[in-house]
């Protein structure tokens, strides 16, 4: 059977939060957009990840149409605590750089970008099977794949979008002559639980110990997302309840007597570390974004923040290109994007560096590390820096009001 063909400006391999932000974004340029994802929607519904936003991603959610729900079921953060030798030590946001980050889950993201997609009519087609992308070199590159009801399609289009995360089909098209990897693994993970239990603390607790990093976060004000460093090898099912519990309190145990509130573990999992960065980031018609260009550990929060930076520069260099007639303005995304990509993965890396134990560490990389962060809670500049880097740096100035 010959495939039904759909001809679009621009095809997006992803619907998550990167591929549908970027097709909303197109759409408000009159900019026509397919989008496509092997994932059914109710599967990315149901995988839930935590988020911090970024001042500036709540603004382009809000800003540009999406939905401003994240204003009334998210919850504002002002500042977070870093706490190490017992005691903990506030980071204040507002005071340092007048922004805040809200608590709110990548998935409800997702649904606010799906939600508005339909609202707006846009092309979104999930459930898809067998995607590949070809031709990627000419002025008419194409996504094959079976639909929902397994029939063969074919968009062809402009440009091409590989917004398909760290292990999809797009930047495993580039050929490797054509692409650097710069990649770096951590020798630690995380162990994640959620747990059925009333907040710990107002915010985010980040906690240097001698047995290893812990991080106390939120979810809702009943169900806590809660992690501790561990072996990347290690098997979630070997811990039970009660030995979860003792060692997250042995981690934030101190003089001032700060304990978690305990219950119910509903899920463990194991969360291993890796950067990543591809450069550049187009090849030919088909350019990358968000985790399909680049990972970073979770410990600066940065990652869903970095897929919606990237798509936001992304939908202003695809509108000039189209709007001129003149395909070499692309090249202009990689490097913006890439500017802000580096930093991130900088602050990614001096956050994880300055509160995890790395294995074979000695007593003088210990007081290194307090070293470190003493010089973050004593200084107002050290403070002003993690703050100006958590809540987003220069972009969370920028208006979206108008066309991105």
């Amino acid at each position: 059977m010959p495939s039904a063909v759909t001809r679009t400006t621009v095809g997006i391999v992803g619907a998550g939060p990167a591929g549908l932000m970027l097709s909303h974004l197109l759409a408000r340029r009159g900019i026509d957009s397919t989008v496509v994802d092997h994932r059914t929607r109710e599967e990315i519904e149901s995988t839930h990840r935590a988020g911090i936003l970024e001042a500036g991603s709540v603004r382009l959610l809000t800003e540009t149409g999406v939905s401003d729900r994240v204003l009334r079921d998210g919850r504002p953060h002002a500042g977070i605590e870093l706490r190490f030798q017992g005691t903990s030590h506030r980071i204040d946001f507002q005071h340092l750089v007048g922004e805040s980050v809200w608590l709110y889950p990548q998935t409800d993201v997702f649904v606010d970008l799906a939600d508005a997609r339909e609202r707006d009519g846009g092309d979104v087609r999930f459930g898809v099977t067998g995607t590949r992308v070809v031709d990627l070199t000419t002025e008419r590159p194409g996504i094959l794949f079976r639909d929902a009801e397994g029939a063969q399609r074919e968009v062809r289009c402009d440009i091409l979008v590989g917004a398909d995360g760290a292990h999809g089909v797009c930047r495993s098209a580039v050929p490797e002559a054509a692409r650097t990897l710069f990649y770096h693994e951590y020798p630690f993970a995380w162990f994640g639980v959620l747990v059925e239990a009333p907040p710990s603390a107002a915010e985010l607790v980040y906690t240097h110990s001698g047995r290893g990093f812990a991080l106390i976060s939120q979810r809702t004000e009943s169900v806590q997302r809660m992690y501790f460093q561990c072996d990347p090898d290690e098997d979630p099912a070997a811990w039970s309840e009660d030995r979860i519990w003792t060692e997250l309190q042995a981690r934030v145990r101190g003089a001032d007597g700060f304990a978690l509130k305990e219950g119910p573990v509903t899920d463990r999992s194991v969360l291993r570390f890796r950067s990543l960065v591809c450069e550049p980031m187009r090849y030919g018609s088909m350019l990358l974004a968000g985790d399909a260009a680049h990972t970073v550990p979770p410990t600066g929060a940065k990652g869903l923040n970095l897929a919606l930076s990237d798509v936001r520069v992304l939908a202003q260099v695809v509108g000039n290109a189209m709007s001129t007639r003149n395909r070499a303005l692309l090249d202009d995304y990689g490097p913006r994007a890439l500017r802000r990509v580096w930093r991130a993965q900088h602050f990614s890396y001096w956050m994880t560096s300055m509160l995890h134990r790395v294995p074979g560490s000695t007593d003088f990389d210990v007081r290194r590390q307090l070293g470190a962060l003493r010089s973050v809670v004593d200084s107002t500049a050290g403070s002003a820096y993690l703050a100006e880097s958590y809540t987003g740096g220069e972009i969370h100035h920028h208006t979206f009001a108008g066309r991105t």
